[in-house]
């Protein structure tokens, strides 16, 4: 096993250049501008994502935008008090606030008050799914029912069908940790998979709902148990979906992450290797924050357990393929 080990590190980065949540080369600068306290940069390039209709990029930069003005405030309190009805600015602000409803014990009663702020949002350009991802989370945050659930929903896919945002927000709310089960969880994702565009990350929804189901917190009893087939699948389509994409890209460094948990708890510890060489330097707290207040040095520990499984599951002098592992193309 000691002698595998240290052949399996080919391909992976040093752990000293392991990153978490890097920014890509159009957040970053923003990012660095709002540290020193101007927010020009910030509007600019949201402005572009709402202009060019790039909303996927546009939901990250907001949220990393609002995760920045919450510790560091400064920057957006002047692009508040210089375009107070900047659309972005209105957006960014709704996010904010939403995610400093969700850390209050109070929690359903500050998100309500948040209402009127994500209205601005949406009014601000009609034509923006974003807000409406921001709508769902909140609808999940202040105990909304499915009535209201499924209007929000209407109002996002008829923005954007095919939004990768909104589709993790619905898949939340429909989780059995909130409103929905086991088995609606997958249901939806299964369906918004198969209708996914080629190389969209909604595919990966069945591994987020396979994610859902081994953190349960309750312990699926027997009715509610996913068999092992349907987590394999789900995670399949994830290994697919990961090699369409280049390794050591920063797009689907989450996705992968995420599929990286779930493959090892499913015990696919060569699959777990393979994934983590694609990943490269890219670690994301999602989802080692779920389990973990160091992200970065939960993933590198799991990295290293991953390769000393793999290793024990090699004979001596021969090249194994791994315990548990499945190749991606027995799906």
């Amino acid at each position: 096993m000691v002698r595998h080990t240290s052949g399996l590190a080919a391909g992976l980065p040093a752990d000293d250049d392991v990153l978490l949540d890097v920014p890509d080369e159009r957040l970053a600068p923003a990012l660095v501008a709002a540290g020193r306290g101007e927010y020009e940069a910030a509007a600019k390039l949201l402005a572009a994502t709402r202009e060019a209709g790039e909303w996927e990029n546009r939901d990250r930069y907001v949220t990393r935008l609002a995760a920045f003005a919450r510790s560091r405030g400064e920057w957006f309190d002047d692009w508040r008090f210089a375009a107070p009805h900047d659309p972005d600015a209105l957006l960014v602000k709704a996010e904010l606030e939403v995610a400093r409803g969700w850390e209050s014990p109070a929690r359903a009663e500050l998100l309500r008050e948040v209402t009127p702020l994500i209205t601005a949002a949406a009014e601000g350009d009609p034509g923006d799914p974003v807000p409406w991802r921001v709508a769902l989370d909140h609808a999940r945050g202040t105990n909304a029912s499915h009535t209201v659930f499924e209007r929000l929903w209407a109002e996002a896919i008829r923005r954007s069908p095919h939004h990768y945002g909104c589709h993790v927000s619905a898949l939340q709310y429909l989780s059995a940790a909130w409103y929905g089960s086991h088995r609606e969880c997958f249901d939806f994702a299964e369906r918004a998979a198969q209708d996914a565009l080629p190389g969209s990350l909604v595919q990966a929804l069945p591994v987020r709902a396979a994610f859902a189901y081994l953190t349960s917190a309750e312990g699926p009893g027997p009715a509610a148990k996913v068999p092992r087939e349907r987590l394999d699948e789900a995670a399949g389509l994830a290994i697919a979906l990961s090699h369409e994409y280049a390794a050591d890209d920063p797009w689907p460094a989450e996705v992968r992450n995420l599929l990286i948990y779930v493959l090892v708890r499913l015990e696919r510890w060569s699959d777990a290797l393979e994934q983590l060489r694609l990943t490269g330097p890219y670690a994301s707290s999602f989802p080692w924050d779920r389990i973990s207040d160091d992200p970065l040095g939960q993933f590198l520990e799991l990295r290293d357990g991953v390769r000393i499984e793999v290793a024990a599951a090699r004979p001596l002098g021969g090249r194994g393929t791994g315990r548990g592992s499945r190749t991606s193309g027995s799906h």
